[in-house]
């Protein structure tokens, strides 16, 4: 087990790689603000996208209500939340809703996780998200940061829900369940689409199958036909290319605009 300091300086340097990708550049280009005027409620943009905001309930990694999350909606830049209206017209016609379980995230918010994560004592949930790590290596694999393409308001973390058994596709996995099983790349090549079935990350030895394979592509391809890139290691999560904020991350709290 790391002695806390060195799991704070670990933090520290991977929050940074986070948001310049390790290019060295300085982070003090990185701009805090609460203005919210080029926010959405998410729901006034997307009418069909259906909500479960993890953050402001218990069932998440943390088990508690995580700070900021002050109303259970979702907020995105009007830019983004446009785009995701385009995602939600494609996916409707195939049979299917977009299912949210988090958007835009105020720095408030990481900063709880940043804490929950030095904290290694707390394990309440770990059964449920990360029963295959010690949970002091969540910084050295970089499953928390100090900061979060999420602040930037142009990030989304979704799955779909299929209209016709009144549930959510199967994608073989939980949302922010840390391990290898989450990344889009387990048991099948996402560039091509071609289902392999090497489980090999797996250090249980967890897999999923063809179909639910096939459903994580389903996602993956709608939002990048509408111009959200993917991130390599959760295949949940999505962020508008050409983001209007690159350097910038908010703080107001997660609740209605009006």
């Amino acid at each position: 087990m790391r002695p806390i300091y060195y799991i704070r300086l670990a933090a520290l340097w991977l929050g940074i790689c986070a948001v310049t990708a390790c290019n060295n550049n300085d982070e003090s280009r990185l701009l805090p603000t609460d203005d919210s005027s080029q926010f959405a409620n998410l729901t006034d943009v997307v009418p069909d996208a259906i909500l479960e905001i993890r953050y402001y309930g218990t069932y998440n990694f943390v088990g508690t209500r995580i700070d900021g999350y002050e109303q259970p909606t979702a907020l995105m830049t009007k830019v983004a939340a446009d785009s995701l209206r385009a995602v939600s017209d494609d996916v409707m016609v195939l049979g299917y809703r977009l299912k949210i379980y988090d958007a835009y995230r105020p720095q408030k918010g990481v900063d709880h996780f940043v804490r929950w994560a030095t904290n290694v004592a707390d394990t309440l949930m770990k059964q449920y998200f990360y029963p295959d790590l010690d949970k002091s290596v969540l910084f050295e694999q970089e499953y928390i940061y100090e900061r979060s393409g999420h602040t930037r308001g142009s990030t989304v973390d979704l799955t779909l829900f299929d209209m016709k058994t009144e549930k959510e596709l199967d994608m073989g996995g939980t949302f922010d369940w840390f391990g290898p099983e989450s990344h889009p790349d387990f048991c099948g090549n996402p560039e091509t689409g071609e289902y392999t079935g090497d489980n090999s990350k797996s250090p249980t030895g967890r897999s999923i199958t063809e179909q639910q394979f096939a459903n994580r592509m389903i996602l993956r391809q709608a939002m990048m036909r509408h111009g959200f890139k993917p991130l390599d290691s959760e295949w949940w999560h999505f962020t508008l290319k050409d983001e209007p904020f690159p350097d910038t991350y908010f703080t107001f709290p997660v609740k209605q605009l009006n």
